[in-house]
This record gives structure tokens, C-alpha cells and sequence, in this order.
């Protein structure tokens, strides 16, 4: 699609991939799975099964719930063998934050992608994320699972700033050559989310839970245009209007501008033994 666009002169961000309908059962399913999934993030298909079988009362196998969280892009974030494949072919980067203190704006930045369920289809949310100021750089929409509009994000975020690292998971996206080459070109040491470590990108989770109870569940977006200008005017509102509590109630917007605003003690990013009941909690960027 990229090559396409390239053709024809035209931006491929304004340029959506017509996807074949989804089955209206399976895109319920898919609701109900992005909203449990949010509450329990650690839920892998084997819990998501039970839970849809005896809560809600879908009788699913194991493979159809694996099937929906993969078109999802959804994985249990929780310690287990061979999580967070990469592509095989793609290089892995060690993880850099293990008691990585962090003091100010640009050391550590992170991406991730979330499922928006939308009236007949679902979409990808991508969003890049400063972890001193949670100032929320550059985000993007797309209904396909592809790494262009990650790259997008990306080079949207490059024109504020250069971070020292950047953390990602190990998801294809950002394990291919295309992504990890232009962070290598920006001078950027790469961290990757490392095997069973719950909460290595824990901000980004944390932003999910924010955008989807504040503004994608109770909006119930229709279609990609009206899902683009809502999450445009949020980010925009949780930027530069929510105070949040970890910046003393400061916004990240002011924290990331203003010399000096916001200023409070390094964060130190370290492990917790009971990560499944710190994800269970309502923790949002506040």
C-alpha cells in the first residue's frame, strides 16, 4: 500500500486498506475481549476462554479466542515461556531499564499498539510516549496491522526531540530492520520489553487504560473518520488540559515545555512481585 501511495502522489496516511467484513459474532467477541483485556491485561487465551464461557456465557473455544486476539494484536502481559515473539529473521534488543532512574524529558521514550472497536470493523491506535512527562508526542490510526503507520508515529515524534532510548515490545512492527534502522540513524539505543518482565512498558499500558475508559468505550466511535478527530481533540485534551497527579497536577504538556515545571524526584524503573494485581488496578496516568 505504501508503494501505492508513493505511485499516485498521495499521503498513505489518508489512504485506508478496505478490509473484508468481519462477522458481527465475532466483532461482539472482540468488544468483550478489548474490554476484559484492559481490566486484566495478564488474561491469556485460556482465561479469556473461561471468562467469556462462564461470566458472559459465549461457549468459544480455545483457538477461536486465539484467533480473535491475534487479529486484535492483544498478548497476555504476564511471566511465561517464548512471550513476545518477534519475527524470526528480526534482530532483538535487550531490555535497558532495569533500575534505570529516569529525571527528566527525552531519556526514555516508548510505543505500543491497541485495539478501537468500531460500529462494523476495529482499527489500530498507535501512540509514542515520553516516560518523565507522559506527554503523549504523536499517535496514529489504521485498520491494518502493518508497520507504515508505526513509522509514522515515529518520525511525527522525531521532530520534537531525540530520546536517549527507546523501549518497545517485541511485536514484528518493531523488531523489523525499517524501524530499529531509523532509531539507529537518530543516534537511539534500543530496549526491548524482556521475556516475562510484566511491566516493562507499563506507561503505555497505563495510557491505554486512560484513552479507552476516557474517551474510546464511552464514545463508541463508528467509523475511522469519527474514531481520528475524537482521539485528535483527547490527546489533545490530555496533553495540554488533564492534570495529572504523578506531575504534582501539572499536564504533561507543561511538564515537557516548561523549564522546571513539575520538577519531583527520579523515577526508578524496577520490578514488582505482585505485578497482576498492580495491573488489576484502575492506575491511569492521573
Amino acid at each position: 500500500m505504501t508503494t501505492q501511495c508513493e505511485l499516485l502522489g498521495v499521503a498513505r496516511a489518508t489512504v485506508y486498506y478496505e478490509p473484508v467484513p468481519t462477522p458481527e459474532e465475532d466483532l461482539l467477541l472482540m468488544e468483550l475481549i478489548d474490554a476484559q483485556y484492559t481490566e486484566t491485561p495478564f488474561y491469556g487465551r485460556r482465561r479469556m476462554k473461561v471468562w467469556l464461557s462462564k461470566k458472559v456465557g459465549y461457549a468459544v473455544n480455545v483457538k477461536r479466542v486465539a484467533r480473535l486476539m491475534t487479529d486484535m494484536g492483544l498478548q497476555a502481559i504476564y511471566p511465561k515461556p517464548n512471550t513476545s515473539k518477534a519475527h524470526p529473521a528480526h534482530k532483538k534488543y535487550p531490555y535497558l531499564l532495569r533500575d534505570y532512574t529516569i529525571t527528566d524529558k527525552d531519556q526514555v521514550w516508548s510505543t505500543d499498539i491497541t485495539y478501537v472497536r468500531l460500529d462494523k470493523g476495529f482499527a489500530y491506535l498507535v501512540a509514542v510516549i515520553d516516560w518523565h512527562s507522559r506527554y503523549v508526542l504523536s499517535w496514529g490510526l489504521s485498520n491494518t496491522l502493518d508497520t507504515d503507520f508505526c513509522l509514522e508515529a515515529l518520525d511525527e515524534a522525531l521532530t520534537q526531540g531525540t530520546p536517549t532510548i527507546f523501549n518497545t515490545d517485541q511485536g514484528c512492527q518493531f523488531t523489523s530492520a525499517i524501524w530499529t534502522d531509523r532509531l539507529i540513524e537518530a543516534g537511539i539505543s534500543i530496549s526491548m520489553d524482556g521475556r516475562g518482565l510484566v511491566l516493562d512498558n507499563i506507561f503505555v499500558e497505563r495510557l491505554w487504560r486512560s484513552v479507552k475508559y476516557e474517551n474510546i468505550y464511552p464514545k463508541a466511535y463508528k467509523t475511522m473518520g469519527e474514531a481520528e478527530d475524537g482521539l485528535n481533540k483527547y490527546f489533545d485534551f490530555y496533553n495540554n488540559e488533564r492534570p495529572h497527579q504523578s506531575l504534582d497536577y501539572e499536564t504533561p504538556w507543561a511538564v515537557h515545555h516548561t523549564e522546571g515545571a513539575g520538577e519531583r524526584k527520579g523515577m526508578t524503573v524496577s520490578r514488582t512481585r505482585n505485578e497482576e494485581d498492580l495491573l488489576r488496578k484502575p492506575i491511569f496516568l492521573s
